[in-house]
């Protein structure tokens, strides 16, 4: 049994969260989340935990968003598009049980008010910003690091809210380079 309670977006996402894993859930029913779910969720952040867990696209980053505004601390778990993605559709609901396991065994806590340990320039140098295929490499460093797909601004504060490290992040920069071959890369 987790023991955080996971926050998902509708029905279909609990049914397949608890598909793979023992778990309380709340729905917050879409990205139209009302007062009384916000405070559900802030009730069990002081109780339990909460994971955030909402699907790979615009609606799921929003509500993350409110939800992480509004409820400080969460903790979060990613998916990709690709293992969240069925017949063109994307969602936890589609995600098999393997990676809905695999995104709750690697979630990652928020860390407010501490200091980045990837610099802007960083991104900018490897090619994360301002480059031709910086949303490419970024979903891919995203992915590698566990945070998942953010525009450059989003992936800045999640690599601070997340303290991803300096080294993890060469880490899957290495991995990215490797993945790239020698085409693209710009480290």
């Amino acid at each position: 049994m987790i023991k955080e309670i996971i926050v998902v977006e509708g029905k279909e996402d609990t049914v397949s969260v608890r598909r793979a894993v023992e778990a309380d859930t709340i729905e917050t029913g879409g990205s139209a989340i009302d007062e009384g779910v916000l405070r559900q969720i802030e009730l069990a952040q002081k109780r339990r935990g909460v994971i955030i867990f909402t699907d790979p696209d615009y609606a799921g980053e929003r509500i993350r968003r409110i939800v992480s505004q509004r409820v400080p601390g969460c903790k979060h778990a990613f998916l990709s598009r690709e293992e969240a993605e069925y017949k063109g559709k994307i969602g936890v609901e589609y995600a098999s049980p393997e990676a809905i396991r695999r995104a709750l065994e690697n979630v990652k806590t928020e860390h407010i008010g501490l200091k980045s340990q990837i610099p802007w320039e960083d991104l900018m140098r490897y090619g994360l910003i301002h480059h031709p295929q910086a949303g490419k490499r970024r979903l891919l460093v995203g992915n590698l690091l566990g945070i998942g797909y953010a525009n450059g601004k989003q992936f800045y504060k999640r690599c601070k809210m997340f303290q991803i490290s300096k080294e993890e992040f060469l880490a899957a920069l290495e991995q990215l380079n490797l993945t790239e071959g020698s085409h693209g890369g710009t480290t």
